[in-house]
């Protein structure tokens, strides 16, 4: 029974370890065939599959609209009631199928076949076993076509495989489940797979953080990747005085706008330095009560660390801990003030 446990996690691993040699091998062409498809796909992908093919599949629709491509899931049962009128023309359906002859996924065939979406299947049928596909032939195989290319005949291969446009090989040596029966090893590969062609889309769609932050607003990774111009202040929250101001314009603006620092600024808004609070204590201690007739350029930091509005409130947080600060004045190309994001802001995004 000790042992139970770890040779699940082997077994299933030592499929993975097949599954990527497939794709690297044998199943390369219809790999990237699949790619193909759903990166030209002007519709949705559909994925479908029913009981535990059904919740993987799930999973990869998930995954894939999470990366950059609109994926639904379709319930085979549903979409005999129904549903079916999710599937249009450009589309393209991704069926999941251990064994390839559910009843009821074999029965939205016709309605592919007559919309003339094509069909990518995942299915446990050993299709790619010590085959190379020849140029420009279609990536799944009869019988016939195993004989053809010298490779030993492994069966019929399943209706699904054989009705697909693309079929992909999610066959195992054995479940990980002691009795054989249980999908194990069979959906972790389909997991896998599944993950393997959202990523590989993501990539050929010049998928980027910014697009991921924007799809995950409401979640902890999309507000670690929250833009430090949605968290900056600006406009009448932005503390800012001249470098003629006198250190009680200076007082009284840093207090008034309580964010412990003020931008010192030129007409045109050019940033020429800043003054905080800390600066403020340290002049006191060396000039006591002669600071009240220092101006602004004389009481300040020049060359302040500054970013842009553009970058990521990870980065902020990084330089703020690097350069113990609090604050970051944010300017544009021409060093012109556009708004200051403080340590308190970065709050908001869990990152402190």
């Amino acid at each position: 029974m000790k042992h139970t446990g770890e040779n699940v996690v082997r077994i299933e691993a030592e499929a993975l370890s097949a599954l990527a040699d497939r794709i690297a091998g044998p199943m390369a062409a219809a790999f990237d065939r699949a790619v193909e498809l759903m990166f030209c796909c002007a519709g949705r992908i559909v994925v479908t599959g029913i009981g535990k093919s059904g919740l993987i599949a799930r999973k990869i629709a998930a995954t894939l609209n999470s990366t950059g491509s609109p994926a639904l899931y379709l319930h085979p049962v549903e979409a005999l009631h129904g549903d079916l009128g999710m599937v249009v023309r450009g589309d393209v359906v991704l069926a999941l199928s251990a064994s390839g002859e559910t009843e009821e996924m074999l029965a939205l065939l016709a309605t592919i076949k007559r919309l003339q979406v094509p069909l990518i299947s995942m299915t446990g049928d050993e299709i790619c076993e010590g085959l190379t596909p020849k140029q420009g032939e279609k990536p799944h195989f009869s019988r016939k076509d195993r004989a053809r290319n010298g490779a030993p005949a492994l069966g019929m291969i399943s209706t699904l495989a054989s009705a697909a446009d693309v079929a992909l090989d999610c066959s195992v040596a054995q479940e990980a489940c002691s009795l054989g029966l249980a999908p194990t090893a069979s959906t972790t590969t389909m997991l896998a797979l599944g993950d393997a062609l959202a990523v590989t889309l993501s990539e050929r769609r010049g998928f980027k953080e910014e697009d991921f932050a924007n799809l995950h607003p409401g979640g902890k990774l999309g507000k670690r990747l929250a833009r430090v111009e949605s968290l900056m202040h600006t406009g009448e929250a932005l503390p800012c005085v001249a470098p003629t101001s006198q250190m009680s314009e200076v007082i009284y603006e840093m207090s008034r706008k309580k964010l412990g620092v003020t931008a010192v600024i030129e007409r045109d808004r050019r940033l020429v330095g800043v003054i905080s609070d800390g600066d403020l204590r340290r002049l006191l201690e060396k000039r006591g009560k002669d600071v009240m007739d220092l101006t602004a350029a004389d009481a300040m930091t020049r060359h302040p660390r500054t970013i842009a509005k553009e970058e990521f409130a990870a980065t902020a947080l990084g330089v703020m801990e690097e350069k113990k600060i609090t604050s970051l004045m944010v300017v544009d190309q021409s060093g012109m003030l556009e708004g200051i994001v403080h340590l308190h802001d970065l709050w908001t995004t869990q990152l402190v």
